[in-house]
């Protein structure tokens, strides 16, 4: 009657089991999260079966045993889990004295395990899981004690005919993974009854001269497990004793770099991502819009880089070729625009900015100062670009000439510093004559010495310089000052 008790403790923990698991095969709900998004995923229910040796460790020695049962096991996290079995078995024994035992034993246990390898993030699937846990349990045993010799039961030796009894346990094993579904498994179980039947499990309480022997019998099974994920697998992974922790993470950093590489890639090479881009394969080097598409100016169906004239919209009823030239053009009264009248429009449009004064005055506003080091004459470096505009202004107006002046700061003698003022006109002159290959009788030299400093302080970087202006018919170029050698270079 207490093997078929047992029996149909199993049926349901496998009926259990199997419940469990066909209602994670079901499809989430909409409003549920997806794997990806939930900090710990979703992840299958493992369940087995295991066979193996059980013996006791006592005070007569095993010699045969067996086990047989099975267990379902859920994750609690990366590292934890619980694992519910049922089992039954044999045990059978003989010591020296012709002392024998043979002990039937049932029991249901609840386990709390913990991976021991769960810290290794090395890879992102376990091929091994090694762990331990403890258990509690209750057991159902009978056993019998003979001696061998007379074949009757001896002094100090019980018959337990039925016992339930709790106990704990621990465990430690190891698995390996075949697959997402299956993986094999070994394991060693010691179980230590509670209460006064603690030293019953080989029916031998008493030594021979009536004192009680110092240590419970102990209850082991070495087993080995095949074990079965039970689940949905495009919806839960495997259970996570087998994953790495940070493999969630880590696919998450993979999957944004993917996005971000994705969002900044652009095909074409037009300055536009190709997220952005509504047109993702124009030609290289074609200018696009904002949003990567080839730019067409005048909205007459030719694109700018294929448009001989890009900026020249067709009037209504014109048509343009392939190279957007209009080819039946439309001359009607009011209709374009004279050179004169260009000139004329520009002219009123400067008047409105009151732009009335002469071109020589004009010229002041834009033409810039070039500074000079304390008692030198030398260009730095940083000023020969700004030369390189003032060249390229005056090759683009041939009639222009300029007028070049040198000034100082209030330091040193004043007849020193009229020399200077000399050389640094006449050192910019040179440079634009020898460099850019303006002609030397375009230029018109003159020199002011330490007089109109731009600023009050008398040793100002802004009073070392030399000014542009647009020369007048009335503007002659000075001598240089007396005692001026242009070869030697002395002074303050």
């Amino acid at each position: 009657m207490t093997f078929k008790r047992t029996i149909l403790l199993m049926l349901l923990l496998a009926l259990s089991a199997a419940a469990w698991a066909q209602q994670s095969d079901k499809a989430e709900k909409p409003s549920k999260p997806s794997r990806k998004e939930q900090p710990t995923p979703k992840n299958m229910i493992e369940m087995g079966a295991h066979a193996g040796y059980l013996f006791v460790t006592g005070d007569v020695q095993s010699t045969t045993g067996y086990g047989v049962g099975m267990h379902m096991r859920k994750a609690l996290d990366y590292i934890f889990s619980l694992r519910g079995e049922a089992m039954v078995g044999n045990a059978e024994g003989r010591d020296r004295f012709d002392r024998s035992f043979e002990n039937n034993w049932y029991s249901a246990n609840l386990w709390g395990l913990a991976s021991l390898n769960s810290l290794r993030w090395n890879k992102p699937i376990r091929k091994l899981n090694i762990y331990g846990g403890l258990g509690v349990g209750a057991n159902y045993f009978e056993v019998d004690a003979l001696d061998l010799v007379i074949d009757q039961r001896v002094p100090d030796t019980v018959r337990i005919n039925g016992a339930i009894a709790p106990h704990m346990g621990l465990a430690f094993g190891f698995a390996i993974r075949l697959g997402k579904r299956f993986n094999i498994g070994f394991e060693h179980q010691s179980m230590m009854l509670l209460g006064r039947r603690a030293d019953l499990l080989d029916g031998i309480e008493k030594e021979g001269n009536g004192i009680r022997t110092p240590f419970p019998d102990i209850m082991n099974y070495s087993n080995l497990r095949l074990n079965i994920n039970i689940g949905n697998t495009s919806q839960n992974a495997e259970p996570l004793y087998w994953i790495n922790p940070l493999d969630v993470v880590m696919k998450d950093i993979a999957d944004t770099r993917k996005k971000v590489d994705s969002a900044l890639k652009d095909s074409d090479g037009d300055g536009v991502p190709d997220i952005f881009d509504e047109e993702p394969n124009t030609p290289p080097g074609v200018p696009v819009d904002t949003k990567g598409r080839t730019l067409d100016s005048d909205r007459d169906g030719v694109p700018d880089y294929l448009d001989k004239e890009p900026f020249n919209p067709p009037r209504e009823g014109e048509r343009v070729d392939a190279n957007g030239v209009v080819v039946n053009p439309i001359n009607r009264p009011g209709m374009g625009v004279s050179e004169e009248r260009v000139r004329e429009i520009v002219d009123e449009m400067l008047r409105d900015y009151q732009f009335t004064e002469s071109a020589n005055s004009v010229a002041d506003w834009f033409l810039p100062m070039i500074h000079f080091s304390l008692d030198s004459y030398a260009i730095k470096y940083s000023d020969y670009g700004t030369l390189a505009g003032i060249a390229r202004m005056m090759k683009s107006n041939p009639k222009l000439r300029l007028l070049v002046t040198g000034f100082t700061d209030q330091t040193g003698p004043e007849e020193h510093n009229r020399r200077l003022s000399y050389q640094r006109a006449n050192a910019i002159i040179d440079h634009l004559v020898n460099n850019h290959g303006i002609g030397r009788g375009r230029f018109v030299l003159q020199w002011k010495g330490q007089e109109d400093a731009l600023v009050p302080s008398s040793s100002s970087y802004m009073n070392r310089r030399v000014e542009f202006r647009a020369a007048t018919a009335s503007d002659v170029e000075m001598d240089p000052p007396s005692g001026n050698d242009p070869k030697k270079r002395d002074g303050y």
